[in-house]
């Protein structure tokens, strides 16, 4: 069985209670190099083999899971690994080989960042929807999914794999819909013991990231969600009754 486990944002223990336990069982463990907080690999049993695909490709990595069928083998990846995991390509070639495999959720960098900025993505009367996106590298993006159709919406927006290109970001994010001060925040290996948070706006993202030293590593999110105004929610309003509580005279007890 090979598990494919999301080592969660940063933080050795914010991996989750089963993804902890799948790590202390396995035989083989397969972690994504410098991604991974290698505080976990603490969580491996003295037996256990462990290597970094950080040096491997596809083919090679593919090749430890086949060669060890009879193993538990555990893929270490960061954070979630449905979000930038390139799990797919994996499980595409198990599913060929016949060789069974579950996965094992984690916490997003995504929410680590969040958890940082002591922040709520989704503000009523704000934003109610997070768009997860990324600037085109050496991996392509869509050419109906570019920055400027998405800030279009001036929803809250959760930018991955992008640190190193700010200045053209800050200029595609404007000429899509944000207003150069639209509120921005950069988030530097969340939950890790080095993070490093630095709030700024649309229009200043790239000159923030220099004067911080932030090359890379680091989330950028985008949106009135840092600001100052939002409505209150309705589900703890006293004017507004649910399945659980109706609904009282607006006010707060003494």
């Amino acid at each position: 069985m090979v598990n494919f486990v999301g080592a969660g944002p940063g933080a050795a223990d914010l991996i989750t209670v089963r993804g902890m336990r799948l790590l202390k069982e396995a035989d083989i463990i397969i972690y994504a190099g410098s991604l991974v907080n290698k505080e976990l690999l603490s969580f491996a049993g003295a037996e256990c083999r462990i290597y970094n695909s950080a040096e491997m490709t596809l083919e090679e990595v593919i090749e430890v899971m086949r060669d060890n069928t009879d193993k538990a083998v555990v893929r270490l990846h960061t954070g979630d690994p449905s979000i930038y995991g390139a799990i797919r390509e994996q499980i595409d070639e198990l599913d060929r080989l016949g060789i069974e495999y579950e996965i094992c959720p984690g916490v997003s960098s995504m929410f680590g960042a969040a958890a940082a900025l002591k922040a709520e993505y989704t503000l009523p009367d704000v934003s109610q929807s997070v768009i997860i996106t990324r600037m085109a590298g050496r991996t392509p993006v869509p050419e109906r999914e570019s920055i400027e159709s998405f800030a279009a919406h001036n929803a809250t927006m959760v930018i991955f794999l992008s640190a190193g290109m700010l200045d053209e970001l800050s200029e595609r994010l404007i000429a899509g819909g944000y207003t150069p001060d639209t509120p921005a925040a950069i988030v530097y290996k969340a939950t890790w013991a080095d993070e490093k948070t630095v709030i700024t706006t649309v229009k200043n993202l790239a000159e923030a990231a220099r004067k911080s030293g932030i090359t890379k590593t680091a989330l950028i999110t985008v949106g009135g969600f840092l600001g100052e105004s939002y409505d209150r929610s309705r589900l703890y309003d006293p004017e507004f009754s649910h399945e659980f509580r109706k609904a009282k005279q607006r006010g707060y007890p003494e």
